[in-house]
């Protein structure tokens, strides 16, 4: 139901922007989140939007860095990220909660619906 683009090798200090399109149904009532894996580590949260996008969460880890947006007009979420640094390199992906019309959720187990996943490198 949810399709990632986005994603790639960048410098550190460099700037990618990740998409999430929902595909044969609507997000549009529903909160979404990022979360991120890095290679032996557990998922964590990055971001998370609720359904009509006037409140935003972020991990303190990525606050003032990167940025959760989306346009339920095109059923499609965003997460721009800058200042990348190496410790942000993992496998991101993007999902949607079950509930209509709820506020942000960080914790992985409220999200029903989870996107294929996308690499983000960031290296020199």
């Amino acid at each position: 139901h949810l399709v990632q683009s986005g994603g790639g090798l960048v410098q550190p200090g460099g700037s990618l922007k990740l998409s999430c399109a929902a595909s044969g149904y609507t997000f549009s009532s529903n909160a979404m989140g990022w979360f991120r894996q890095a290679p032996g580590k557990e998922r964590e949260f990055v971001a998370s939007i609720n359904w009509g996008g006037a409140s935003t969460d972020y991990a303190d880890s990525v606050k003032g860095r990167f940025t959760i947006s989306r346009d339920n007009a095109k059923n499609t979420m965003y997460l721009q990220m800058n200042s990348l640094k190496p410790e942000d390199t993992a496998e991101y992906y993007c999902a949607a909660t079950q509930r209509s019309y709820g506020s942000t959720e960080t914790a992985a187990r409220r999200y029903a619906y989870w996107g294929q996943g996308t690499q983000v490198t960031v290296s020199s």
